[in-house]
């Protein structure tokens, strides 16, 4: 397994509406496990493959916080959603940020693991605002995308401010 560089804001892969993955093999297994290694390394709890310059429909996701569980999700789709809540958010692309915006409080995914098997899953709580966010990148949607207007001219002013990421 490697650590991969994670592409900051406004690298514009991060934008790019990610293609499925129809190919299961080797490349994609370690494709997997590299992301689950960058996203540990970096403490993130997803990661989405176009954080590490992959436009593939590809997530890695742990949120248990006492029972690590890492999922992984290939061209996962959100089939139902249901509630509102809000959502205080950050972002491994966006470092040193973090807002609050509004998130479905529960949903259902269809996705394909590694094997190409569909399975669902049903979460609420951080599991299904962390399922929306990694979607989201899959789609070339940052949660600042979320933000109202004056949030957003407020983000723009703090990263005018702050300056471009290194890499």
């Amino acid at each position: 397994m490697a650590k991969l560089p994670v592409r900051k804001f406004p690298d514009p892969v991060l934008r790019e509406k990610c293609g499925p993955v129809e190919t299961f093999d080797s490349e994609l297994f370690q494709l997997l496990d590299d992301m689950a290694e960058t996203m540990y390394a970096e403490n993130g709890i997803g990661l989405a493959a176009p954080q590490v310059g992959v436009s593939q429909q590809i997530t890695v996701i742990d949120v248990g916080e006492e029972n690590p569980n890492l999922l992984e999700f290939i061209n996962p789709q959100i089939v139902a959603r249901d509630g509102n809540t809000p959502s205080e958010e950050g972002c491994l692309s966006i470092p040193e940020y973090r807002d609050t915006i509004k998130r479905s409080e529960r949903v259902t995914v269809r996705a394909l693991d590694r094997t190409g098997s569909t399975f669902e899953v049903e979460a609420d709580d951080l599991f299904a605002i962390c399922l929306q966010h990694e979607i989201d990148h899959l789609n070339g949607v940052l949660f600042i995308d979320h933000l109202s207007p004056l949030k957003r001219a407020l983000f723009k002013k703090w990263l005018k401010k702050r300056g471009p990421y290194e890499e």
